[in-house]
């Protein structure tokens, strides 16, 4: 097994994890309310109501890394952004003062957010030379 093979099963692995910890962020996200932290109107209903794509979108994408797609890739990269970002987001307001996000198990999945978020894009980065090359995804 080629080295680039390799490192596209580590990152569809990442990406799996890190959908994972993104999942039950946003779960935690709806006991804390996340919707009023970010004054977001329509409550509890618009929340859940925007997660049916996101989840949707989410699953695509691994999907889509599964096969070795650039369309993969490119979904890899952007789930590793938003684990960098909710970490960065929720560090800024913990910071400000916030109490959201500040129980043990919070700041576990924000740290984990971060740390597996940046080894998702250096596998990601690593597999990108064999997105294209194989014609059966992770075989």
């Amino acid at each position: 097994m080629a080295f680039q093979e390799i490192a596209l099963i580590i990152a569809f692995w990442l990406y799996f994890i890190n959908a994972i910890l993104l999942i039950c962020h946003e779960i935690e996200s709806a006991y804390w309310k996340e919707w009023e932290l970010f004054k977001m109107k329509g409550g509890i209903t618009f929340f859940v109501i925007i997660h049916i794509p996101l989840l949707a979108l989410i699953f695509y994408g691994m999907i889509e890394l599964y096969l070795a797609s650039v369309v993969g890739a490119i979904f890899s990269f952007v789930l590793s952004l938003g684990g960098i970002f909710a970490f960065s987001i929720h560090t800024y307001f913990i910071r400000k003062g916030n109490e959201e996000f500040t129980l043990p198990i919070s700041r576990i999945i924000l740290y984990s957010l971060l740390v597996i978020s940046l080894l998702q894009i250096l596998f990601t980065i690593l597999a990108i030379a064999v997105a294209t090359l194989l014609p059966c995804g992770i075989c």
